[in-house]
């Protein structure tokens, strides 16, 4: 792909900043206080990333982002009109199954406002994965209609494919489309098509993981810098398994060598090659200074780009994306 490319700069019709915020590992996977994640969250908005990327089943009912999300807006009534809103949802993580009809998307709809309680409203939602159940013309009409009564500003696509992003955009284009991107997770790129496909349709591509759980970011080295009760390691996530971790540090310190001779860091490289392939990068954190080292905008020349290619074609990413029980739901 053509390294002059760059990230959105509207998303659902509104200005966006080149770099967004995921808010998973706030109510999620973290230990934090709904008080101490406002911090990190008002750090991001402040830095320039005001897309921000939610979800109703990220934690459990009484405590997931749209909670903190309500929270937050009760704090800075006067930010709900400057972050661009995306909510995943129609999803059951107990499960981990997706819930796609009509009446279960507009119960999820229904829920998630419940929850916002008029704070904010929700710009973009999204069906967190494809539902094999229904079709995905039945589904975004049902969107569609949720558009046309207000409760939603538009919709986007998650872990599609691209004949899937061409019959949801038969029926209406999406606000955007979400894809794990990263320079450890490059499918969407090379063998899917799904980055051409969004492009030729002029659809924003936006990017989560795209430090690839942690391996982008400098602080994995051997495999006891991941605590014994770690997510990555009860829930089985391949690349952190031994065998694949040691493989995937070597690539990872790569990334580092190039950043150490920018005078920048890996995490700053990392998003700025997703930026590079017309992507908006969704790197979350629950510490501020991880957030404003994440919001500082670097450039990366032509040549930089090819060693960063060389690297990458030379040692490949060992394991999957996702333990397996996630796969038959990923790229539909």
């Amino acid at each position: 792909m053509s390294s002059q490319l760059a990230p959105p700069t509207h998303i659902a019709g509104k200005p966006v900043g080149s770099t967004g915020y995921g808010l998973m590992g706030l109510t999620l996977w973290g230990n934090i206080s709904h008080d101490e994640a406002i911090k990190p969250m008002k750090a991001a908005l402040e830095n320039g990333a005001n897309f921000w990327n939610a979800g109703i089943f990220y934690g459990p009912p009484e405590a997931n982002s749209l909670q903190l999300l309500k929270q937050y807006f009760k704090v800075y009534p006067e930010d709900a009109t400057r972050v661009v809103l995306s909510v995943k949802g129609a999803f059951d993580a107990s499960t981990g199954t997706p819930k796609c009809s009509p009446a279960e998307i507009r119960a999820s709809v229904d829920e998630c406002l419940r929850i916002l309680d008029g704070a904010k409203t929700i710009d973009l939602f999204e069906c967190a994965r494809v539902d094999p159940n229904v079709t995905i013309e039945e589904s975004v009409s049902t969107l569609a209609e949720l558009i046309k009564e207000g409760k939603i500003g538009s919709y986007g696509l998650s872990e599609v494919n691209s004949d899937t992003i061409r019959r949801a955009n038969n029926v209406l284009a999406p606000a955007a489309v979400e894809v794990e991107l990263s320079l450890f997770s490059r499918d969407v790129l090379e063998k899917q098509g799904v980055a051409d496909t969004c492009r030729e349709l002029g659809i924003p591509l936006v990017a989560y993981s795209p430090l690839d759980r942690g391996w982008l970011t400098g602080e994995l080295k051997k495999p006891s810098d991941l605590a014994a009760d770690d997510y990555r390691l009860k829930m089985g996530w391949p690349r952190f398994l031994p065998g694949a971790f040691e493989k995937n540090a070597k690539l990872a310190e790569g990334v580092e060598e190039i950043a150490k001779k920018k005078g920048v860091t890996s995490p700053q490289i990392a998003l700025a090659w997703v930026k590079k392939q017309g992507a908006m990068p969704l790197p979350g954190s629950t510490r501020v200074e991880k957030v404003l080292e994440n919001s500082k905008e670097i450039t990366l020349t032509e040549e930089e780009m090819q060693e960063l290619q060389k690297k990458l074609d030379g040692m490949e990413v060992a394991g999957n994306r996702y333990p397996a029980f996630f796969e038959p739901y990923l790229n539909k």
